[in-house]
């Protein structure tokens, strides 16, 4: 099931972390996340799944950046998000979509007990100029059946800006 958004205010404090809040991004079944002003971006032209990839950082400033199509841009949240007994998932605001710039593009569900901002997939199919603090997508809350265990992984959680892959850390682990 999918929690409304009174269900999602009546659980702030408790089992739904989102710092800060704003009751204007309350939605009738999700809450709408700003985007930070950091990026990364890339510094080579082929990555290795192997490697901790060189990225370059970018500052959004509020004049706005443009954004070049067909490349991969980070971005994180501006909103801290904790959850517990939920399973918490964002997508891109459907406006910010029509505009052909997407926003995080997989892994869309997270797992009950992440604690941190969110990296955003960006990725756009033609120029446009973004800005910081809009409202750039939208998280949903789901509920659980049955026993679980909180997410607790060394890569991701409790991270404090934008993360770039760590894929290569489960190299390491063979």
């Amino acid at each position: 099931m999918l929690l409304s958004g009174e269900e999602i205010k009546k659980n702030l404090g408790k089992n739904i972390i989102i710092e800060p809040y704003r009751e204007s991004q309350l939605n009738p079944n999700s809450y709408n996340l700003r985007l930070s002003n950091e990026l990364l971006v890339y510094d080579c032209d082929t990555l290795d799944m192997k490697a901790n990839n060189p990225v370059k950082h970018l500052i959004i400033p509020e004049s706005g950046l443009l954004l070049e199509a067909n490349k991969l841009y980070l971005g994180r949240t501006l909103e801290y998000t904790k959850t517990d007994q939920f399973v918490p998932m964002l997508e891109g605001r459907s406006s910010v979509g029509r505009l052909g710039l997407f926003i995080h593009v997989t892994a869309g569900f997270g797992d009950v007990g992440f604690s941190g901002y969110w990296t955003l997939e960006m990725f756009c199919i033609h120029p446009i100029v973004i800005y910081p603090n809009v409202e750039i997508c939208q998280i949903y809350y789901h509920t659980i059946q049955g026993d679980y265990t909180k997410y607790d992984s060394g890569k991701y959680q409790n991270n404090t800006g934008v993360q770039p892959s760590m894929l290569y850390k489960d190299f390491l682990k063979e």
